[in-house]
């Protein structure tokens, strides 16, 4: 990911983003684990932080504290991915993600050759995984720099709070995607900005 500097001289550009790139971040560096993350993210899916880290907590004991490959996680039946906590879809779905890894190996180098559409079609195309589950590989496994998950409540309550946005759903899809035009091309760094203001409890 770019630095952190060459981001801010971007962002203050715009007066609201100014008032908040104070704050401390932490900056993604490129892990490449794709199929790791998967397992993390499904896992934490509608679920409050502390129960999602129990339950991640439980599925890498299972595999003596290592995210498991595919070959290993296929090897698991059904009934003891479920007693770690784990509803019916997410063993479905992680067990989809395993799949397509065992059928599609590739090293970390394969995700620096594609756009980030590309790895979105790619990895949407695997039962279970959506487009916001994509964006979060993108931005804090692949640490690409120019994400912007206009449908994650966390970056978009943000917003609309700090650019005092009102109107219909759709009205409001088209102020935000107008406002984070001014941050390209480090919409991730922004995206990253407004998760914090909001964790932060600044709003």
């Amino acid at each position: 990911m770019a630095s952190l500097a060459q981001a801010k001289e971007v962002l203050q550009k715009d007066p609201v983003m100014r008032r908040i790139i104070h704050i401390e971040i932490d900056v993604p560096f490129f892990d490449g684990d794709v199929n790791a993350y998967l397992y993390s993210s499904i896992i934490s899916q509608q679920l409050s932080t502390k129960a999602a880290d129990a339950i991640y907590s439980r599925f890498l004991n299972h595999f003596d504290g290592n995210s498991p490959s595919p070959d290993q996680l296929l090897a698991v039946d059904f009934e003891s991915l479920r007693s770690l906590g784990l509803s019916n879809a997410k063993v479905r779905y992680i067990s989809n993600v395993a799949e397509h890894f065992k059928t599609n190996s590739v090293e970390p180098q394969h995700w620096h050759k594609k756009s980030n559409d590309q790895i979105i079609k790619e990895l949407t195309a695997i039962k279970g995984v959506g487009v916001w589950t994509v964006q979060m590989v993108l931005i804090f496994c692949l640490a690409r720099r120019d994400v912007f998950p206009i449908l994650d409540l966390g970056v978009r309550n943000s917003a609309i709070d700090l650019y005092n946005l009102t109107g219909e759903k759709q009205k409001i899809n088209q102020q935000l995607l107008e406002i984070a035009e001014a941050w390209r091309p480090f919409r991730s760094f922004a995206s990253l900005y407004l998760w914090r203001w909001r964790n932060l409890g600044m709003s």
